[in-house]
């Protein structure tokens, strides 16, 4: 069918194509099936998960694992037409991001009980976020270093291209919204949130001083925020039939070899990542927080992150998990999650930087001393304040890691790397949500305002899985 009507118009020109789609629809409608047997929502996100998976396998077993599978037409056009339900899905989400974090921090804010310490948020805040990459860092060097990673490996000339990095000044001056219309349609989330706590901010002292009510101006944020709440819950609850098409797209989309020849630095991030969730449990734990009633309750968000590999595409079900689940306060919860799609990373500006440091300093032969590991975690938590939390944006916290320790020169090196990136994107995104979800908790707790009885409760699905 080398016919441009089926070959670049439908997108349909072999039959294998047609067979996989095909395919591909009737695992939607399975999932739809389960949806109207009252399957819960989280044993229809881990069905989804898992029938992704197979089929991403199986377009590449049937393909023979290629080199290159973009090359192979049919999964070039199944690709293609499972974009329409992944990306559509995070579309979706990606669309309320911006009205959902304004209209909820103005809320949150009205709404406010008196004595609310705003200054201790922000502080608990940034402290726990920075502090937490900074350990994320740590364990990204100390893997790289105990494995030497890179060493033997000569420098390689890629197409990887280094992001612009700015001053930290003036990425810090980018965080203040000089024009508010134009941060929200750059998704720019820090400065939507500056703008957010400023409108809310004055509005509540307007009501404290007396001066006036504000009668309509709260009724009308209530109203926003409850049809914005009803929206994302919509918008969330078609997250199965999205993550059965973003992972199947992803695994039949990635080479085997690919990953074989950077299977060390594969294995080492996810020992990392695991190594995180590990540091997220004991902090937790020292908080007085069951970490496995927090991991239990927060599967569905992690699974979301893992197959979106989108922070902020997350954050409306972080949000509603952390407030609705996990007992936090909805101010500390509205702040503190969208702060970390853009900030505090601990995968994508965490323990990867590390180990891309680690990785390049060896393949250019720098020694790695302890000036060099002082100065890599302190550019790597600095460094990790507007690194937008959507797909590929560590090569951002890549290249501001290796400009400010001196191994700008050497980034064509890291092409290999981001050759695997959708696969080793997906666990970092996880642990970013993971990480602010956890955060939050902390902040809370810090705060004096974490519900331990929301917490703690069993929620219904807990309670039919029990039964």
């Amino acid at each position: 069918m080398d016919i441009p009507f089926f070959k670049e118009f439908l997108m349909l020109s072999n039959p294998l194509s047609v067979a996989i789609v095909i395919v591909f629809i009737l695992a939607l409608f399975g999932v739809y099936a389960l949806q109207r047997k009252g399957v819960s929502f989280g044993t229809l996100v881990g069905a989804g998960t898992i029938i992704g998976a197979v089929l991403g396998i199986a377009i590449q077993i049937l393909a023979g694992f290629p080199n290159d599978p973009m090359k192979v037409i049919y999964i070039q056009e199944s690709t293609k037409w499972f974009s329409l339900v992944g990306g559509g899905f995070i579309d979706l989400i990606r669309m309320l991001v911006i009205p959902l974090v304004f209209i909820s921090i103005v809320h949150v804010i009205l709404n406010m009980t008196q004595g609310t310490n705003l200054k201790k948020l922000v502080v608990a805040m940034l402290s726990t976020n920075l502090g937490m990459v900074a350990v994320a860092a740590i364990v990204g060097l100390a893997l790289g270093s105990a494995f030497g990673l890179g060493t033997g490996l000569d420098p390689v000339e890629g197409n990887a291209k280094m992001r612009e990095v700015k001053p930290v000044i003036d990425t810090f001056r980018a965080l203040i919204p000089s024009n508010p219309v134009k941060a929200m349609a750059d998704t720019n989330v820090i400065a939507v949130v500056v703008f957010g706590v400023i409108i809310g901010g004055i509005a509540r002292l307007i009501k404290q001083t007396g001066t006036n009510e504000l009668v309509n101006f709260t009724k009308l944020f209530d109203e926003l925020h409850l049809v914005i709440s009803w929206v994302a819950d919509f918008v969330i609850g078609l997250m199965p039939y999205g993550v059965v098409a973003l992972l199947a797209s992803t695994l039949a989309q990635r080479g085997l070899q690919a990953v074989i020849d950077m299977g060390l630095f594969v294995v080492l991030l996810y020992v990392g990542i695991i190594v995180m969730l590990v540091v997220q449990a004991i902090l937790l734990t020292v908080f007085g927080v069951n970490p496995i009633t927090y991991f239990k309750k927060a599967k569905a968000p992690l699974v979301l992150a893992f197959t979106s590999r989108s922070s902020m595409g997350v954050l409306p079900l972080t949000v509603e998990t952390l407030t609705t689940k996990l007992g936090v306060n909805a101010t500390t919860a509205n702040t503190v999650g969208s702060f970390g799609t853009t900030a505090g990373m601990q995968g994508c500006a965490g323990v990867f930087p590390g180990l891309c440091v680690v990785y390049i300093a060896n393949i250019a032969g720098v020694p790695l001393d302890v000036t060099m590991y002082i100065m890599s975690v302190i550019v790597i938590a600095i460094g990790s304040v507007g690194i937008a939390g959507v797909p590929g944006t560590a090569t951002m916290a890549a290249s501001v890691s290796l400009s400010g320790t001196g191994l700008g020169a050497f980034f064509t090196s890291i092409s290999p790397v981001l050759a695997i990136d959708p696969i080793i994107d997906m666990g970092r995104t996880m642990l970013n949500v993971s990480g602010t979800m956890s955060n939050a908790i902390v902040v809370d707790k810090i705060m004096g305002t974490f519900d331990e009885s929301a917490f703690n409760e069993l929620d219904a699905e807990e309670i039919k899985q029990g039964a």
